[in-house]
Parts: structure tokens; C-alpha cells; sequence
């Protein structure tokens, strides 16, 4: 859902394990600060089909290069679960402390079958099981190791189950809760946080509480005025498959080229095609807009007022610097849609959006545009318990409790 460090983590970093990422190219700011702590002695492995700069770059070069054939993610990071685990090299007081010790037990034994060994995955990934073991030994006992990753494992149709394969490793390995250590999502694009934070997966309102849980959903309900379901709705993959049964009939897109990021181009192909209503709203003409029945235009981020959300949580405020020139703002734009669609949404400005957010998402009762115009930006939880924000995640114990493995099978993709 977020990263759990800030940026300034890396400075204390002694290992750092990318994976399905290229932050000299994708995230240069940030790939400037993890060149420096290399430079500085910590030490790097890269699970990556390519040899990407990081591997091999003046004064740098990676410990470990895990050069995975596409698609594998999962079955390598399984595989360095498996050496953690059969070479004693869980970081056990941590486990029992902060994690669910019979579910630990449950992923332990799991991920010790030999068919997650690195020698028994190799058919599938291509990767030399020697690389695997040295690289699981050095992340394992190397000091603070960090997991950075990035759209090569998210836009993948097992992206999801990867990051719960990463977030195994470092609960294993004691890796979360101070600096230096942690998971690390490097975002794709700017604000794709902030999306993700509002509740825009289909389990989830914003602050990612589950729909089914009956307080949460009577506040929103009790603010909103209408009726929520309990049960999730689709995910994206799942709404093309409705679509091409014939049992999902609509579909509004703003700011997204469905066609040209998501997996299986042919089916979603396909689903756009079934589908009886798409409405794109977008900067330009995009694949995704080929199908559309209606196309309205969007704004560019020098039209727009608000905040966007990076990957350390930072809630950091925009400003436009002129009007929109197709009249209206995004925000605008959907709100005119819902009264249109029958329901009174009416706000005024992008604050009072924000006070909404506040009163309704506990991780962010502290948040307002008044204290950005005086703090600058702020990293949620930002709360009574964290009035200035919280820079490290999980300092202490985890918020949902103990930690949750998760089992993490690996499916091979054509």
C-alpha cells in the first residue's frame, strides 16, 4: 500500500536489493542518493532481466546481478525465502515479537519445500542457484537491508503477489521499523501514492480499510449519504473478464492508458471492445481512448490545484500556474459527472476535498491544507498520535498488529 521508509533511510542503508526498476533512469534524484551510499560502501544485488546501469556504473558495481528471465519475480524471491529459512538465517526474535508466529511457521515451511529451492526454480528463471543463495545470504546478514521495486514487478499480472513475496522477506529478516531498512515502492508516476491512498482498490476505502468492515462503512455512509456495499468490487483484470462475458457494461478512465499498461494487451483489448459505455479522460488521444464512446479532456499538473502524494508517503502541495484550458479541473470534471449521474456531490475548492479526506481517513486527521502551507508537505499517518507526520513506518509494532506472511505461489504466464 506505501513504502514504509523516507528518503533520508538510505543513508543508513548497508544493503540494497532492487528489483524490477531502473532508478538512474525512472527516479534520477533518488538514483543520485543510492549511487552516493554505494559509493559509500553498501553493498547492491539487482533482480532484473536487464543489465541496468546500477549493476556496472563509475564507482559502483552490484554485489549480485539475478538477471530473471520476464515474469519470474515470484519464483526468485520465493527462492531467497527458501535459503533464509533452510540456512537458519531468519532473524527470529523479530519474527516472534512482531509477527504472527503460527503464520510464520505456516510461510516457513512452505517456502522450505524444495520446490522453491533455488536449484528447482532455475528451469523456470534462468538464474544460477548459486547467485540466488549468495544474494539471500548478503541481504539476509549484510546489516540494514532496504527493497526497493518498481513497475517491472507491479505491471505484471502477479505484481501483487511479488510485493507480498518482498514484504515476507523483510518481516523474515527483522528488515522493517527503523532506518535504513524497509519496502520501498518506487512509483511509476507522480501521485500514483495519493491514488492509492483515496481507496482505489476495489476492497478498499481510503486508508486502506477493508469495505467489509461495518464502523468504517457507516462513516462514510453517514457523510455520504447513500448505501455502500460490503463486498469488493472488480479488480481491473476481473472487469475485463466481466466485460468480454458480457456482464460489465461501463467504464470511466481518467489519467490511465489501460491498453498500453496493463497485462495480457489482447484481452484487455478485447474487454475495451465489449464494453457498451467507456468514457477516457486524458491529456491526449491515447490508445485507451480509441475505444472510447466519450472522450473529456484532462489537465496537465500546471493546471492543477491540490497535492500530490510521492513514494515516502510526502503530502506535498500544487499549485496551477493558469487556469485549465478546457474550463474545467479534473476534480470538477467528475463532480459534474456525478450530479449528472444523480448524486450531489458540491465542493467549492480542493481544500474542502481535503478536509473530507480528513474527517473520514484516520491516517490523515491531521492533515489540512493550513498545515501545508506551514510545514510544506507532511508524511501520513499525520494524526493526533503523529501531529508532524511519521517519516519511518512500523516503529515498534506493525498497525495492523502482528505481522501477516503470506504464502506466495508461483504461476508461470505464457
Amino acid at each position: 500500500s506505501a513504502g514504509t521508509q523516507d528518503f533520508d533511510s538510505i543513508e543508513e542503508t548497508d544493503v540494497m536489493l532492487v528489483i524490477g526498476a531502473n532508478p538512474t533512469d525512472g527516479h534520477p534524484v533518488f538514483g543520485s542518493r543510492m549511487k552516493k551510499r554505494l559509493r559509500e560502501g553498501a553493498k547492491l544485488i539487482v533482480i532484473d532481466p536487464r543489465r541496468i546501469d546500477l549493476v556496472r556504473t563509475p564507482h559502483v558495481e552490484a554485489s549480485y546481478h539475478l538477471p530473471l528471465r520476464p515474469g519470474t519475480n515470484v519464483a526468485v524471491v520465493t527462492a531467497l525465502a527458501h535459503v533464509i529459512v533452510t540456512e537458519g538465517l531468519v532473524a527470529e526474535d523479530f519474527v516472534r515479537d512482531r509477527c504472527d508466529w503460527d503464520e510464520f511457521q505456516e510461510w516457513a515451511a512452505f517456502v522450505a519445500d524444495e520446490r522453491h529451492s533455488p536449484e528447482a526454480v532455475e528451469q523456470y528463471t534462468g538464474v544460477a542457484p548459486g547467485l540466488v543463495r549468495e544474494a539471500a545470504r548478503l541481504y539476509a546478514t549484510g546489516g540494514n537491508g532496504a527493497i526497493f521495486y518498481g513497475l517491472g514487478v507491479t505491471e505484471h499480472s502477479q505484481g501483487s503477489t511479488t510485493v507480498m513475496a518482498i514484504a515476507n522477506l523483510a518481516m523474515a529478516t527483522g528488515n522493517i521499523g527503523r532506518n535504513g531498512v524497509g519496502v520501498n515502492p518506487l512509483r511509476g508516476q507522480n501521485n500514483v501514492q495519493g491514488a492509492c491512498d483515496m481507496g482505489s482498490f476495489p476492497h478498499e476505502l481510503s486508508g486502506y480499510r477493508h469495505v467489509s468492515d461495518t464502523d468504517t462503512r457507516a462513516l462514510f455512509e453517514s457523510l455520504w449519504g447513500v448505501k455502500l456495499d460490503a463486498e469488493p468490487g472488480l479488480r481491473i483484470p476481473n472487469m475485463f473478464d466481466a466485460a468480454v462475458d458480457g456482464t460489465f457494461k461501463g467504464m470511466y478512465v481518467q489519467g490511465e492508458d489501460i491498453l498500453q499498461s496493463d497485462p495480457d494487451t489482447r484481452h484487455v483489448s478485447a474487454g475495451l471492445g465489449a464494453l457498451e459505455c467507456l468514457v477516457v479522460q486524458d491529456l491526449f488521444l491515447n490508445e485507451t481512448a480509441n475505444y472510447a464512446h466519450v472522450f473529456l479532456p484532462g489537465c496537465t499538473f500546471l493546471e492543477k490545484d491540490g497535492t500530490f502524494t510521492n513514494a515516502e508517503r510526502r503530502i506535498q502541495r500544487i499549485r496551477k500556474v493558469m487556469a485549465p484550458k478546457n474550463g474545467y479541473a479534473d476534480w470538477e470534471v467528475t463532480m459534474m459527472l456525478a450530479k449528472a449521474l444523480g448524486y450531489e456531490m458540491d465542493y467549492a475548492h480542493p481544500s474542502e476535498i481535503m478536509d473530507e479526506i480528513a474527517r473520514l481517513t484516520p491516517t490523515f486527521t491531521g492533515v489540512s491544507y493550513k498545515k501545508l502551507e506551514e510545514m510544506g508537505s507532511v508524511q501520513w499517518p499525520c494524526n493526533d498520535k503523529a501531529p508532524e507526520g511519521t517519516p519511518i513506518m512500523h516503529i515498534g509494532g506493525f498497525v495492523r498488529g502482528k505481522g501477516k506472511f503470506m504464502l506466495t505461489e508461483y504461476v508461470p504466464t505464457d
